[in-house]
């Protein structure tokens, strides 16, 4: 028996009788993590994992949601259920499923490089595992963040000197706080917009150490040149932005190791930062699992099912109704992206 299965609500454990994020209103679902894509609101009943609590109810309200903490298990209607670090964003976590003898495993989203932000990525043994394939091609290799933060650094500092503030557009949840935890605070005020801020304090509240922060709309005019702005990418050309003047702008996301993507946000600068595993730890992370058998949701699934296939793997794809947080933001063509 298939432990999950495709229905027209979401990912079907047909022995347990719930979903796994599901994209339409279910009495039971398990949770991965609290993107808009994976968590959505309506469900009569929620499980995740415990340290995304409060961004799951910061983002759909009161919800009854039920948490586990990392390793910890129940069982429903014969299946044993715990969740294990995905090292994505705070909360994220892989769903392990087993029933009479057999494992599978749902990634939700995943990377393996651990950040400081969350709990850092845990490879979970099992006999079918259920994986992302948001950058599942070749031409996507991450350089090491600390790499990455070194050159938002002195972008920054460049740019304060020059007496212009730096904008950083990024996703609200997760980047934006990724990348706090790489600035330097010394060279001058973060400022952030009021989609990023409260979820600053739902990271704080869970323990996770990030620079001080303020408003950007409490800024002086003393603050601006040397600022650095985290804001999401609709804030571009708005009233909002007006107020930080001749300003420099970048973006941050894997997409930006595209030059096409590049060119259609028309930034200044493009830092090529991902909250998601890229080809080289997509397959390091599907080998730790020892899985035989291999399902792909969203991403380059034709790609991944075919490579995983040529490894002498049993793979086939999910079709979801999963977006992602950085394909939102910059949808780069196929045909750039496969090119």
């Amino acid at each position: 028996m298939d432990l999950v299965i495709a229905r027209p609500e979401g990912l079907y454990c047909p022995p347990g009788n719930f979903y796994i994020d599901p994209w339409r209103p279910v009495d039971r679902a398990l949770i991965t993590h609290a993107h808009g894509d994976h968590a959505r609101y309506g469900h009569a009943h929620y499980l995740a994992a415990a340290p995304g609590a409060g961004i799951l109810r910061a983002r759909l309200g009161d919800i009854n949601l039920q948490t586990l903490a990392y390793g910890e298990s129940l069982e429903h209607h014969g299946v044993r259920v715990s969740f294990h670090p995905a090292g994505h964003v705070l909360g994220s976590a892989q769903i392990r499923l087993e029933y009479r003898g057999e494992v599978w495993v749902a990634s939700g989203d995943y990377k393996l490089e651990p950040d400081g932000t969350c709990a850092p990525f845990e490879p979970v043994r099992c006999d079918t595992f259920i994986t992302e394939s948001t950058f599942g091609l070749p031409i996507y290799r991450w350089r090491p963040q600390r790499e990455i933060f070194a050159d938002i650094n002195a972008w920054w500092m460049t740019n304060a000197e020059a007496g212009r503030a730096s904008v950083v557009y990024c996703y609200s949840f997760g980047k934006a706080q990724r990348i706090l935890s790489g600035l330097d605070p010394s060279i001058g005020p973060i400022l952030t917009h009021g989609a990023v801020e409260p979820l600053n304090e739902a990271y704080r509240e869970m323990g996770v150490a990030l620079p001080a922060t303020t408003a950007g709309t409490n800024a002086t005019r003393e603050e601006i040149p040397r600022s650095l702005v985290l804001a999401p990418p609709s804030t571009r050309g708005s009233t909002w932005m007006r107020r930080f003047g001749d300003h420099a702008d970048a973006f941050a996301s894997g997409w930006m190791q595209l030059r096409g993507a590049r060119r259609r946000r028309g930034v200044d600068r493009g830092f090529i930062l991902s909250d998601h595993a890229d080809w080289p730890d997509l397959q390091t992370a599907i080998d730790a699992t020892g899985a035989s058998r291999v399902f792909v949701t969203h991403g380059q699934i034709g790609v991944m099912v075919r490579w995983l296939r040529e490894q002498g793997l049993d793979a086939q794809g999910f079709q979801t109704e999963y977006g992602d947080d950085e394909i939102d933001q910059v949808a780069p063509s196929t045909a750039e992206a496969t090119a």
